[in-house]
């Protein structure tokens, strides 16, 4: 079977396997009721047809951006550095995107997301090396902003706008985690389609980003009022306070180490997959979506794990050993035909583990990390990552080629293995923890009932 129809029956069998474990998920969750409230419906349709233009507007952009370097002329050493500042400008604004929103107006931000996005769309028109770094750099910037301003408006309003429950929130949430799976697997779809389909080339699915862009923006500027963060935050405290958390609880310093290790291993497969597999000319856009339905697989794996009152340190024990298994294959397979096609697999297996691994990550932050400190810990978290993902490309690609593609799993492969090594370490330490807190409430009845006697 060739490498073309081996993706498009894969997709099939994928698509059915996802569409079963999500129902099987879904029946075993105790739905919260309430109630068809016509205002609450009317204010979710608002936020949700800003932010679903945006994150399809995103998505679009992902099956074909390797490509339309490779298309340029531009070699891989080139591209990898392409990537590292983009990397590089979501790290740097991750870390203002809080404060700026806060200060400015969530509502501003989103809007300004709109446009940097759609400038960094329209460079991808351009053969210039210098201009193409430059969108890259607005991409990075932008997808910041996508990833705090929106929900954090959308908080605010639902709360002090609207008077809502809380309880609500979640609700919302759970809609957009479903939705979000649904349109990027359908933005693979359409951006292989007018890609390859329609023969317009990998540019055109940045063309059709902008104007999603351009209806997220108007029902933004139109349909949203304006809110603001109600603490001034101070940047130098902030970071101070989270550097000293990070170091001052070992528990904190493993979460970030166990991110920082399986996240940048994520940052280089987004560049790494397409020169792997783009030899046989595979359909990117369909491979892109056969990468998302993995994910929502993973997280529908997930779901049904906790289900069964299994641990979520052995969970992300699962996502880790997924992702090293993904790595090693590729390290043997890289070259070939017959590799290309194992490694495509190794991939999905890879993207599996990335969908346990996100949920996985979430609840032991939540449990683990003051929600006083998050965002400025959270910041700190991206920094190593990022630093390890620009390093391990612009390295490792001083020489392209399959030895440059094998020396990169063979990292990947190393940095699941600290990552694994962080992850037993925080087990023993949240072991220790939960008998210290037995401990001391057996001591606490103990003295109790010696106070009755007496």
């Amino acid at each position: 079977m060739g490498m073309t129809a081996l993706v498009y029956v894969t997709f099939a069998v994928l698509l059915i396997l996802c569409a079963g474990l999500q129902y099987l998920a879904l029946r075993g969750q105790n739905h919260p009721t309430i109630g068809n409230n016509p205002i609450f419906l009317k204010f979710q349709y608002i936020f949700f047809a800003a932010y679903f233009a945006a994150l399809f507007a995103d998505w679009l952009q992902g099956p074909y951006l390797y490509q339309l370097y490779s298309h340029y002329g531009f070699m891989e050493s080139q591209i990898a550095i392409i990537y590292s500042c983009g990397f590089a400008s979501t790290v740097i604004l991750g870390t203002w995107a809080p404060i700026l929103a806060d200060r400015f107006g969530r509502r501003k931000l989103c809007i300004l997301f709109t446009i940097i996005y759609s400038i960094s769309c329209f460079t991808k028109l351009s053969r210039n090396y210098g201009v193409l770094i430059v969108g890259r750099v607005f991409g990075g910037m932008a997808t910041s902003l996508l990833f705090y301003t929106f929900e954090a408006w959308y908080i605010h309003e639902h709360i002090e706008g609207h008077d809502f429950p809380r309880e609500w929130i979640p609700v919302t949430f759970t809609k957009t985690t479903v939705w979000n799976g649904a349109l990027s697997v359908l933005a693979g779809f359409i951006a292989n389609m007018i890609s390859e389909w329609f023969h317009f080339g990998p540019v055109s699915p940045f063309m059709l980003a902008i104007p999603c862009l351009l209806i997220s923006g108007i029902v933004v500027m139109s349909q949203w009022q304006e809110n603001y963060g109600r603490q001034t935050i101070h940047f130098r405290k902030s970071c101070m306070d989270g550097i000293r958390e990070i170091l001052a609880d070992e528990r904190i310093f493993f979460i970030g180490a166990i991110q920082a290790s399986f996240e940048s291993v994520m940052y280089i497969f987004i560049f790494i997959w397409t020169p792997v597999l783009k030899v046989d000319k595979p359909p990117l856009g369909i491979i892109f979506s056969c990468f998302m339905v993995c994910i929502m697989i993973g997280a529908a794996i997930f779901q049904l794990v906790r289900a069964r009152k299994i641990s979520v340190v052995t969970t992300l024990s699962l996502a880790i050993c997924c992702a090293s298994a993904a790595m090693i294959t590729c390290v043997f397979a890289t070259g070939g035909s017959g590799g290309r096609k194992l490694s495509f697999f190794a991939f999905l297996l890879l993207e599996i583990g990335v969908g346990i691994y996100f949920p996985s990550m979430g609840f032991i932050r939540m449990k683990v990390i003051p929600e006083q400190h998050r965002a400025s810990i959270t910041s700190w978290f991206r920094v190593p990552l990022n630093l390890i993902a620009c390093a391990v490309l612009t390295m490792l690609h001083g020489t392209s080629g399959h030895y440059g593609n094998r020396m990169i799993f063979m990292m990947c492969a190393g940095l699941l293995a600290i990552a694994m090594m962080c992850l037993l370490r925080f087990g023993r330490l949240i072991r220790a923890d939960s008998q210290l807190q037995t401990q001391n409430e057996e001591e606490e009845e103990q003295a109790v009932e010696m106070e009755t006697v007496t």
